[in-house]
């Protein structure tokens, strides 16, 4: 049963082990889940280091929001392109195809998704934390099969572009794209 506004509770959160998962080489914090908001929204923390970015995809439920706390990532969204670097937001409708690459050693970025429920897709398969930093030699999308991805995502409605999709429907976006190296 979904709770009304009037119904929902007020709650302070802040980023801790107990909150955080690893997840694809990335350090996600589920700072407001779906039923915290009758499934308006959900907003995670993530921290991620370059080669950890995911396929090139689109939403058909929700849109999605970026806000850099630190570092810079360049957003492929259709036909347009964004840097975007500390203190930036990039908004991402749902239905319009987009990836990102990081550009810095390390991005921190609140990621806001409305309706919530995406969040689910992530933590379902993640790990909890061991400590509040990236994981050591983590399997990262690239590393990971990616049929079995492709079917978990289409649960939540996300699919990932085919190769022969990118040239048309992501015409900016470096095919292979050219990630910064992770410092040893």
């Amino acid at each position: 049963m979904n709770r009304t506004s009037s119904e929902l509770k007020t709650f302070k959160r802040t980023i801790s082990l107990e909150l955080c998962r690893w997840y694809m080489g990335m350090l996600l914090t589920n700072l407001v889940a779906k039923q915290d908001t009758n499934q308006a929204f959900s907003l995670l923390e993530a921290t991620l280091a370059p080669g950890s970015e995911p396929p090139p995809h689109v939403h058909s439920r929700e849109d999605e929001l970026f806000y850099v706390l630190e570092g810079e990532f360049d957003v492929y969204v259709g036909e347009e392109a964004y840097q975007a670097k500390t203190g930036e937001c990039v908004f991402l409708p749902k239905l319009k195809p987009h990836a990102f690459l990081i550009r810095s050693h390390r991005l921190r970025a609140l990621i806001l998704y409305t309706p919530g429920g995406l969040e689910e897709a992530f933590l379902r398969v993640s790990s909890p934390a061991q400590k509040l930093e990236l994981p050591d030699g983590a399997t990262t999308y690239s590393m990971s099969d990616s049929e079995q991805t492709a079917r978990r995502f289409s649960e939540y409605g996300v699919r990932l572009l085919a190769p022969d999709e990118l040239a048309v429907q992501l015409p900016l976006y470096p095919n292979p794209p050219v990630a910064l190296e992770r410092p040893i």
